[in-house]
């Protein structure tokens, strides 16, 4: 009889030996990435806790913030005109270098805070390029049927990066200092840049000859409009990330004050990332015809913990609320990246994509910032149920779009991916692509 371990170890290898070279190489390379970024943040803070102020750490944060947010637009340009490999590999070249220049920074005693907030700064820049890009590849990398499996593939490894990153920080922290970690850091982004430097797309897009500048960010903007179902869904995630940062900031307080203390917050967080793992896991595995009406109610689910902790519930029902709300962000993820991947023109989807991440981006902060200020002036159960209302209402909103409500069918013959042709082998990509 075959043992539970043998037959997870078959699992395993059969799910590896699923994967093609190429999709092998960008899951590993995002592996690497996923879990150097999530160690940036916590290692930022652990180091400037105890060597500067609040101020300064907020400084170093906002400098990593603001240029990502700005350049965006223009990585997602960047990531239209270029092979999306190509621009991965630089932004991951460049992340390497500036997390070693910070890791040698900290090193030194004490660190200087204007060379860390430009080191910081050129983090956010590469991060605007990686994020813009990283659409495109997996369209020029993963067969349209595989795409589905290998987004929930990367979603696995970015849950467990920022599940497992912020307690290696600390224990890096403590054993050999932040320098050293963010050298680990540094060395992780070369372990991802290493791996997309072998990577061979194996197909490439058919781009038209690049034109000015601000002409293919305008008509990235006028795709975008011409998709009204992606417009009014990056506007229900800007809402959903606004949320997030009020509950973000209000659930630990709350917890430490009304459900046990420290201890009742990080059980919830480990539970909503169990349920974020669990999502991701499971959305491939479900027969979703309608993948847009799914996101929809994934993200809806959000409005549970906001409205449980909002009401002072007992943690054992603000835990399972987490879970659920982080489960249905776990099926959400990644059926929207395919879904994204498939029904926008794949020439397009890097200046269209970063419309998205900028909402994103931008309005998790911003609920991160005004969260506090707004419970000191108002109580907390105002702003939280106002939140969920919010959430639900946007989303729900979204059903009454036709183009919302269509069958995988429907949007597979509605497509309009740019044609994709075969990469040959031995030949470098054509000049304009260069």
């Amino acid at each position: 009889m075959r043992t539970t371990d043998s037959l997870a170890k078959d699992s395993l290898t059969n799910y590896i030996a699923a994967m093609t070279s190429s999709t092998r190489r960008l899951v590993l390379g995002r592996s690497f990435a996923a879990f150097a970024t999530a160690l940036i943040p916590t290692t930022l803070t652990l180091a400037l806790v105890h060597t500067g102020s609040n101020g300064d750490l907020g400084l170093v944060l906002a400098c990593e913030l603001i240029p990502m947010l700005l350049l965006l637009p223009v990585a997602g340009v960047m990531a239209d005109r270029f092979p999306p490999h190509r621009v991965v590999l630089i932004a991951d070249l460049v992340r390497a270098a500036a997390q070693s220049a910070i890791g040698v920074e900290l090193l030194s005693a004490p660190p200087r805070i204007a060379d860390l907030a430009v080191l910081s700064a050129l983090t956010g820049a590469a991060v605007a390029f990686g994020t813009s890009a990283i659409h495109t590849l997996v369209v020029s990398v993963v067969p349209e049927p595989e795409r589905m499996r290998t987004n929930s593939r990367l979603g696995v490894v970015q849950g467990l990066a920022q599940m497992a990153a912020p307690a290696a920080a600390g224990g890096l922290m403590l054993a050999v200092g932040a320098g050293w970690s963010s050298l680990l850091t540094g060395l992780l982004f070369v372990g991802s840049a290493a791996t997309f430097g072998g990577l061979r797309p194996e197909r490439v897009l058919r781009r038209a000859e690049p034109g000015p500048f601000l002409g293919e960010l305008r008509a990235g903007w006028a795709e975008t409009r011409r998709h009204p179902w992606f417009l009014a869904s990056v506007i229900t995630h800007g809402v959903w990330h606004l949320a997030a940062g009020f509950l973000l900031t209000l659930g630990p307080i709350i917890a430490v004050d009304r459900l046990g203390g420290d201890r009742s917050w990080v059980i919830i967080a480990q539970v909503g990332t169990v349920g974020l793992l669990f999502g991701v896991w499971v959305s491939s595995r479900l027969p979703i015809r309608r993948p847009l009406v799914a996101t929809t109610f994934g993200a809806a689910l959000y409005a549970v913990p906001l409205t449980a902790l909002a009401l002072h519930t007992p943690m054992p029902v603000v835990a399972a609320g987490y879970f659920v709300a982080m489960l249905g962000l776990g099926v959400l993820s990644p059926l929207w990246e395919t879904t994204m991947q498939r029904r926008i023109p794949a020439d397009a989807l890097g200046r269209v994509g970063s419309f998205d991440a900028l909402i994103s981006f931008a309005a998790r902060p911003l609920g991160l910032a005004v969260a506090a200020p707004v419970a000191a002036a108002i109580g907390s159960t105002t702003p939280l149920l106002v939140a969920a209302v919010l959430v639900l209402a946007s989303n729900l909103a979204l059903l009454l779009l036709p183009d919302v409500r269509m069958t995988t069918n429907a949007t597979e013959n509605a497509a309009t991916d740019a044609p994709l042709a075969a990469e040959p082998p031995t030949e470098s990509a054509p000049a304009k692509h260069a």
